[in-house]
Formats: C-alpha cells, structure tokens, sequence
C-alpha cells in the first residue's frame, strides 16, 4: 500500500493517549491508529448513507419488480 505523509494538528490530551496506546504496544505506532480510526470512521459513514438510501426505497414496489422478475423463471422450468 501506497502511503503519503500529513501534518495535522489534534489536542495533547488526545495525543497522550494515542501514546499511551502505543507504548502499551495495543498499536505499533501513531500512523497506524491514525489509519485504523479514520478508516473505521469512513466505513461508518459509508453504512450509515447506504442505510439512509435504503429506506427511500418502496419495499412493496421492490418486491413487485423482484416477483415479476422471477415469474418468466417459473414459466421456463420444466414440469416434472
């Protein structure tokens, strides 16, 4: 994986922590919770549109479309 490097800024109670975690060895270093935590907040982020976009969606007028589209199934199976 290509990586690139940032400067940010984020409070020192904060940063005493994230070293608190490194030096108790729970991460290698403060890149890689960096990374972990703004990846898990991205995927949060991502669930939470998907499910927001889900529920636009007509579960009777779904279901409709998926019944007709298995109807021409049924019609094409042999009969036994």
């Amino acid at each position: 994986m290509e990586t690139s490097r940032i400067a940010i800024c984020i409070d020192n109670d904060l940063l005493n922590r994230i070293d608190l975690l490194v030096k108790s060895k729970t991460f290698p270093n403060r890149s890689k919770i960096f990374q972990e935590a703004i990846k898990e907040k991205i995927e949060k982020i991502e669930r939470v549109r998907l499910y927001r976009e889900c529920l636009k969606l007509d579960s009777d007028s779904e279901q409709k479309i998926a019944d007709e589209g298995m109807e021409s199934e049924f019609v094409e199976w042999e009969k036994y």
